[in-house]
C-alpha cells in the first residue's frame, strides 16, 4: 500500500484553516463595520440571516456543478472572490451594498464548503482520514480561538478597515497553498449535458433521494447527526441571554466561558489526533454525541458559574470526538461520484430547518421561562444521542464503520 503524502495534507489544512480563520475575522468585522453605520441590533442580525438565505439558494442547484467540475478550481475562484467580495466591503457606502456584498461572499462559500469536503474524501485515502479529520477539528478550533483574537489585536494597532483588507488577503494566501495541491479531476471529463438546467437539477435531486432509499442507515444515522447538530445551534444562538438573563452572569463571564469552549475543543481534537488509532469510528460517533448532550444538559440547568463552566468543558472536548468521528462516517460511506450533490442538498435541508428553528426559539423565549427551551432541547439531544448510540450497537452494520474500504 502506498504511503500517504502527509506533506499534501498539511497543505489542505493550511489551505483550509487559513480560509476559516479569514471568516472569523471577517465575521467580527462585518459586524463591527454595520453596527457603526446603522447603529441598529435589527441590521447587524439580518447579517445572521444572509448566510442561511445563500445557502438554500445556492445549494439547491450548485451540487451536480461541484460533482461534474474540478473541485480544485472550485476552491481556488471561490477563495479568490470572496478576496475581492471582502476588499470591497470598506469602500462601500450603504447597508444595501454591504448586504449584497454579503450575498456574493456566502455564495462563494456556499460553493466552497462541499467543494472541499469532496476533495479531502479524493485526496485522503479511508486508513488515514480518521486521523486527518482529528487534525482538522483542531485546525477549525485553532481559528475560533485565534480567529476573534487576531481581529482584536488588529482593531486596536489600525483600524477595522485594515483588519477587513488583511482578511481579504488571507483568502488570497489560502487560494495559493490550495493552487500548490495536486489535481484530483484529472480525469473528469467535460461532461456533456443536453438536458436543461432544471433537469439537470432535478436529476441531481432524484439521485441523493435514490441513495437516501437505498442507504437508510446512513441516512437515520446522519440525519440524527444534522437534527443534534441544529438543535445545538439554536442553543448556542441564545447563549448570551440565557447565562446572562437566566444564570445570572456578566459578560466578562461570557467572554470567558466561550474561551473555555474552545479550548476544551482543541483539546478534545488534540488528543484524537495522538490516539487516531485506538479509537474506532464508532466510538468517536456514539461517546461523542452522548457526551456532548450531557455537556448541553448540565448546562441547561445550570445555576452557577461552575456548573456552566463544567458543561462548556464536557461539551467542547467531546464535541470534538463527535465532528471527527461523523466526518469520517460520511466522507466513507456516501460515494465521491455524488459527495457534491449530498452535501448540497443537506445544505439546503439544514439551511431551512435552521431558519425556522431560530425564529422559533426567540418565539418560545418569549412566551415561556426560557430555561425550559434551553432544556428541552438539550433533551432533545440527549434521545437522538441514545437512539444513535442502539443504532452503532446493531449487528451486521460493521461495513459502515470499516477503515479500510469505502463506498
Amino acid at each position: 500500500m502506498k504511503q500517504f503524502n502527509w506533506k499534501l495534507a498539511s497543505m489542505l489544512l493550511a489551505g483550509i484553516g487559513i480560509s476559516k480563520l479569514g471568516d472569523f475575522i471577517y465575521l467580527i468585522a462585518i459586524n463591527l463595520i454595520v453596527y457603526d453605520m446603522t447603529g441598529s441590533a435589527a441590521a447587524v442580525a439580518g447579517l445572521w440571516i444572509i448566510g442561511p438565505i445563500t445557502s438554500v439558494i445556492t445549494n439547491s442547484w450548485s451540487g451536480g456543478m461541484i460533482d461534474r467540475k474540478n473541485k480544485k478550481s472550485i476552491m481556488i475562484w471561490t477563495d479568490m472572490a470572496r478576496a475581492l467580495g471582502v476588499a470591497l466591503i470598506p469602500f462601500l457606502g450603504s447597508i444595501g451594498f454591504i448586504y449584497a456584498a454579503l450575498f456574493l461572499i456566502n455564495i462563494a462559500k456556499a460553493l466552497f464548503m462541499p467543494a472541499s469536503a469532496t476533495y479531502i474524501a479524493k485526496l485522503v485515502p479511508i486508513q488515514s482520514r480518521k486521523r486527518f479529520n482529528s487534525i482538522n477539528s483542531l485546525v477549525a478550533s485553532g481559528a475560533f480561538i485565534v480567529g476573534p483574537a487576531i481581529a482584536g489585536g488588529l482593531f486596536l494597532i489600525g483600524t477595522i478597515d485594515t483588519a477587513v483588507f488583511l482578511n481579504a488577503a488571507s483568502f488570497v494566501f489560502s487560494a495559493v497553498i490550495i493552487w500548490l495541491l495536486p489535481d484530483m479531476d484529472k480525469d473528469l471529463g467535460e461532461a456533456s449535458i443536453k438536458t436543461s438546467a432544471y433537469e439537470t437539477i432535478q436529476d441531481d435531486w432524484k439521485q441523493v433521494i435514490a441513495f437516501g432509499r437505498r442507504e437508510v442507515f446512513i441516512l437515520s444515522v446522519y440525519g440524527c447527526f444534522l437534527a443534534f447538530g441544529l438543535f445545538s445551534l439554536a442553543m448556542d444562538s441564545q447563549e448570551v441571554v440565557f447565562i446572562q438573563d437566566v444564570v445570572g452572569l456578566t459578560e466578562a463571564d461570557y467572554s470567558f466561558l466561550v474561551s473555555i469552549t474552545g479550548i476544551a475543543f482543541a483539546l478534545g481534537a488534540l488528543f484524537i489526533t495522538i490516539a487516531s488509532k485506538m479509537l474506532s469510528i464508532k466510538q468517536l460517533m456514539g461517546y461523542g454525541m452522548l457526551l456532548t448532550a450531557a455537556g448541553y444538559l448540565i448546562y441547561a440547568v445550570a445555576d452557577s458559574f461552575m456548573m456552566v463552566v463544567i458543561g462548556f468543558t464536557v461539551l467542547g472536548i467531546f464535541n470534538a470526538f463527535l465532528s471527527a468521528g461523523y466526518q469520517t462516517f460520511y466522507q466513507n460511506n456516501v460515494p465521491v461520484e455524488i459527495m457534491g450533490r449530498m452535501t448540497s442538498v443537506i445544505g439546503v435541508i439544514q439551511s431551512i430547518a435552521q431558519i425556522f428553528l431560530l425564529i422559533g426559539i426567540g418565539v418560545l423565549g418569549d412566551l415561556y421561562p426560557f430555561r425550559y427551551t434551553i432544556v428541552i432541547l438539550a433533551s432533545l439531544n440527549l434521545l437522538l444521542s441514545l437512539y444513535v448510540c442502539l443504532q452503532l450497537l446493531k449487528p451486521g452494520k460493521q461495513q459502515y464503520f470499516s477503515e479500510t474500504t469505502s463506498a
